[in-house]
């Protein structure tokens, strides 16, 4: 395991080689000495950074010195990174990564995220979007659950579906406690975005269209996701059993993928020729 003088070294290398690698045009400033249009000096960080010469000085010299989380948030903003890169500066000064995104809306999933639904096959899988709008979905979903195609995608959002859609209430085997659980889940997610006007939509909407939705709302359940069996009773196919999992892209961390694996090989089968 590396030690904090370690870690000091390897934020200070790091942060001088991302210094060392900027582009001066980018910033608006002229080339340094002998025409270089690559790096900027320390001086400028610091006043871009708005933290003081000395102080940076010894970020990149790794010193023994404990910089504040709002320290290196504008060091990161100053020099530019990426999330990841942020995300590692931060790691390596003993701070969690950085905040949820935005939370902006994706109305459909991309391209290659459904390519990865696709390519699950007897997998029913779907992904959602930060505000749990379902945004793609495989064949196996869709025979699962033949609603998602048919909804008007304003209204294809799994908590609306799970509070306000009959055949949802007919599907799942334990309503009463799934329906719980999302919501929980849902709001351990969208804690920090509720002030958003899209949030505060979809929650009033929930109010009026769900005395369920109402009342558990009120209570303020929080709870993490667990990847847990999952029981279906479909109209069609009759008693289904599956592994509840979720899975988040590491390209795309806003989107979060659904995917019911068949508990055994029997269910596996059972599901594949009911389906033919």
């Amino acid at each position: 395991m590396a030690t904090d003088e370690q870690q000091r070294k390897e934020l200070g290398a790091f942060l001088r080689a991302r210094r060392e690698q900027l582009d001066r045009g980018a910033y608006g400033l002229p080339p340094a000495g002998r025409g270089r249009t690559v790096g900027l000096r320390r001086e400028e960080i610091s006043y871009l950074s708005g933290v003081s010469v000395t102080w940076y000085t010894w970020l990149e010299q790794g010193r023994d010195i404990n910089p504040s989380r709002q320290v290196l948030d504008a060091v990161a903003t100053a020099l530019h990174l990426s999330v990841a890169e942020h995300d590692y500066a931060l790691r390596l000064a003993g701070f969690s990564p950085t905040r949820p995104g935005s939370g902006e809306a994706v109305e459909t999933a991309p391209a290659h995220v459904q390519r990865f639904l696709d390519a699950l096959e007897e997998h029913p899988a779907y992904a959602l979007a930060p505000d749990w709008g379902v945004t793609g979905w495989n064949s196996a979903y869709e025979a699962l659950y033949p609603n998602v195609a048919t909804t008007p995608p304003e209204k294809r959002n799994l908590l609306w579906l799970i509070f306000t859609d009959p055949a949802v209430r007919e599907l799942l085997d334990d309503w009463d406690d799934t329906s719980r659980r999302f919501l929980a889940e849902f709001r351990a997610e969208a804690g920090p975005r509720l002030g958003d006007p899209r949030y505060r939509d979809l929650v009033g909407r929930l109010m009026e269209a769900s005395p369920e939705f109402r009342e558990r709302w009120e209570s303020h359940d929080v709870r993490g996701f667990e990847s847990r069996e999952r029981v279906f009773q479909h109209p069609t196919l009759g008693r289904l059993v599956f592994e509840h999992h979720q899975l988040r892209p590491s390209d795309q961390t806003e989107i979060q993928l659904v995917v019911y694996t068949p508990s055994d090989a029997a269910a596996r089968a059972r599901f594949f020729r009911r389906r033919e």
